[in-house]
């Protein structure tokens, strides 16, 4: 724990010295989190859930609630809007109890103080972590607001009395639909934040404040920041409606995408602003938090062509700032080569590949509709496969352990051949299958051994993808990932997973899926050009995967899983935009997986998502079956479904596979008894909430082995329900 606690000490120091030495003017504190910044907020307010009870918060405590404990399930996880970060979901109850603890933020503070650096500590803002959190006894959360915002003021004079002048507060739910009561809820809140003499800067980030602009300004706070990258044109009313005493913050540098800033169109932004108001008012910033790129593009040499100078990662966009805020007289030369370098990615667009482009011009209504309904494949899927009630399965990876890791990273130095390290994944191949037989498993998977992530794998079989060193991005508590960048048309020019697949099916006399990763999901957990059409993007990656079903279907492989988890998470954040978007997203699924036969059973995943929102495009989809996350939360995403009525076939997970708990055979068949009270016998699937790539094999053995002896115990108490009735 003290070489964790040095560690992030020694990180929280030079993360200052960096922003300083950029001539970073304003510089935060208390946005570096152990584990989730959501989480941290709660343990600032005292407001950890009440069912861990009321020990004293230890590091060992804090890490238990956030991922681990054997005597409990940790807290649920979900995505952070419309990002890949996964935020740790506050729990309110009637009878949740704050007990401010502020010790974070003055630690903080006075450390940074000690570098000579006068950070603004931020906060995410009350109605926002209201918005965040979840129900767990029907209290409606708004009426925990007045013990809420006491426990925010508290932490306001502590800043205060230490001498913090300025207080960021994170309200990025601003940017969302807000319901009246909500609405009303700011202004009450902030009149309340109010009563403690500090100045606050109001930031919203991933959106267009809309019709909540003129709310925003009307708080009394010292400023408010907008997200210039995503929404320009909302600068126009912004500079009408912000009050005289206000500042202004402008996000022009975009925090979520990795490309060079057009610091032509973001100095006029910025000019726009200083005419307006007065250059002493306007604040030149990002657009959120740089959490969400990678760190520095300086050491990354091996990319095609000029890619790299078209990247800007963090380290790139301080000084995108620095530049910004001076202006072009000041930096004439780095205007002009960022002229330069603009004129030559537009120009790169026109070398496209024709028949990418021909193929997707060329695509008809029938390429995205299977010829049968479910009900009719659904018959000739349970003849072809034979599978028993309650059908058992994976996600699809299984631990890679250290053992797999040294192998690859030796493969990669030409440590060992290629021969060489196909036969040892062979070896890991062939063990993972006998352990699945003998556990019990009715439909196999193959591992992923081969895999290094599930995105970067098909990326680098892909024309039009590139892929960085250490390009890595937090997705949630220590775990990064690095996403691949797409820079040009995608390709498929030959198959990425048969070999693997048909060698695996070859042991065994199990189903065995073909595992793939799905259109959407690749696009959004890549870095996509922000001059190319998504639309037209996630089509390409569509047509390169039809293509591999196509192949896996002809190889004998009878079960296909195509992932989407990234579906949810791509839903714009106003309720007007979603019909476009998972019109398009559900399309692109059916794109990929139309073109195979009845008999051939399409699979999809999706993880760590609200599915109420979005069950009409789910449905949309028309996978055979599809499982999703639901151990956190007890079964309780099954209510859309249980009120829509689904149709197909489902695996609500039964075990949280990010977290070292592992649940017993009697906790498993309580989670299916809830589950069937959504779903029918026939519909239901048995399985783990996601991959296991990040779990140890002791422990997913006995976990394995509890989950298939509860559907074992489950198809003796339905045993009227036999095949032959579905």
């Amino acid at each position: 724990m003290k070489l964790l606690l040095a560690t992030a000490s020694e990180l929280k120091n030079k993360h200052w010295l960096t922003q300083a030495s950029a001539s970073i003017d304003i510089i935060p504190s208390n946005d570096f989190s152990l584990y989730d910044q959501v989480f941290d907020m709660l343990v600032t307010l005292g407001a950890t859930p009440t069912r861990f009870g009321k020990e004293e918060l230890t590091l060992r405590r804090y890490f238990e609630m956030a991922r681990n404990s054997q005597q409990q399930p940790p807290l649920e996880m979900t995505k952070w809007f419309n990002t890949n970060y996964h935020y740790l979901v506050p729990e309110w109850s009637s009878d949740l109890e704050f007990h401010t603890n502020p010790a974070k933020l003055l630690d903080e503070l006075a450390a940074s103080a000690k570098l000579n650096i006068h950070t603004r500590p931020v906060l995410i803002g009350p109605i926002t972590m209201l918005l965040l959190g979840k129900s767990v006894d029907g209290v409606d959360p708004l009426s925990l607001l007045p013990k809420l915002l006491n426990s925010y003021v508290e932490v306001l004079r502590a800043l205060h009395e230490a001498g913090a002048e300025w207080v960021q507060i994170d309200e990025p739910c601003l940017v969302t639909d807000l319901a009246p009561a909500y609405r009303d809820a700011y202004r009450s809140a902030y009149e309340k934040l109010a009563e403690v003499p500090l100045k606050l800067m109001l930031m919203t980030y991933f959106g267009d404040l809309g019709d909540h602009l003129d709310l925003a300004c009307s708080l009394p706070v010292a400023g408010v920041h907008i997200d210039l990258a995503r929404a320009p044109g909302q600068l126009e009313p912004a500079l009408k409606a912000i009050k005289p005493e206000q500042l202004l913050s402008l996000g022009v540098v975009d925090g979520r995408n990795i490309w060079v800033a057009d610091l032509d169109k973001s100095h006029a932004l910025i000019h726009q602003a200083a005419q307006q108001l007065g250059a002493e008012r306007v604040i030149v910033a990002p657009s959120c938090s740089l959490l969400h790129v990678p760190a520095d593009s300086s050491e990354e040499n091996g990319l095609p062509g000029n890619l790299k100078h078209w990247l800007s990662f963090a380290q790139q966009k301080l000084e995108e700032i620095k530049i910004l805020a001076a202006g072009p007289q000041t930096f004439p030369e780095a205007f002009a080569e960022r002229r330069k370098i603009l004129t030559e990615r537009a120009a790169s667009a026109d070398a496209r590949i024709a028949s990418v482009r021909e193929a997707v011009t060329a695509l008809k209504p029938e390429d995205f509709t299977r010829p049968s309904v479910y009900a009719q494949r659904a018959v000739k899927q349970r003849k072809a496969l034979n599978l028993p009630l309650f059908p058992t399965t994976t996600i699809g990876s299984f631990p890679q352990t250290q053992e797999i890791r040294k192998a690859r990273a030796k493969w990669r130095k030409d440590e060992i051949t290629n021969a060489e390290y196909e036969t040892y994944l062979e070896q890991e191949m062939a063990a993972c299958i006998r352990k699945q037989e003998e556990i019990g498993l009715d439909v196999l998977v193959h591992g992923e051994f081969e895999r290094n992530d599930m995105v970067e794998y098909f990326g680098e079989q892909l024309a039009g993808f590139a892929f960085t060193k250490n390009g890595w991005v937090q997705s949630y508590g220590s775990r990064c990932v690095k996403p691949p960048i797409i820079y040009g048309d995608v390709l498929r020019s030959e198959p990425m997973t048969v070999s693997w697949s048909t060698r695996a099916q070859a042991l065994t006399s199990r189903p065995m899926k073909g595992m793939l990763t799905g259109p959407v999901t690749i696009l959004q957990w890549s870095f996509v050009r922000d001059d190319l059409s998504c639309r037209e993007v996630t089509q390409q990656i569509a047509l390169a995967l039809r293509d591999e079903i196509h192949d896996l279907e002809a190889a004998g492989i009878g079960v296909i899983q195509l992932d989407e988890p990234a579906l949810r998470e791509g839903l714009p954040l106003r309720r007007s935009d979603w019909a476009a978007y998972l019109d398009w997203a559900a399309a692109a699924f059916r794109l990929a997986t139309s073109s195979v036969r009845d008999e051939t059973q399409i699979h999809t995943h999706m993880c760590y998502s609200e599915f109420n929102d979005i069950f009409a495009a789910l449905a949309a989809l028309d996978a055979d079956v599809i499982s999703i996350e639901s151990a956190r939360s007890r079964m309780e995403l099954l209510d859309a479904f249980r009120e829509s009525g689904y149709p197909n076939e489902m695996g609500p997970g039964v075990y949280d596979i990010h977290s070292t708990r592992v649940p017993d055979t009697a906790e498993v068949t309580e989670l299916l008894h809830a589950a069937l009270k959504a779903l029918r016998p026939e519909q239901l699937w048995i399985n783990p909430d996601c991959g296991l790539k990040t779990r140890n094999w002791p422990e997913t053995l006995i976990a394995l082995k509890n989950m298939c002896e509860a559907a074992k115990q489950l198809r003796v108490e339905f045993a009227e329900v036999t095949q032959s009735s579905f």
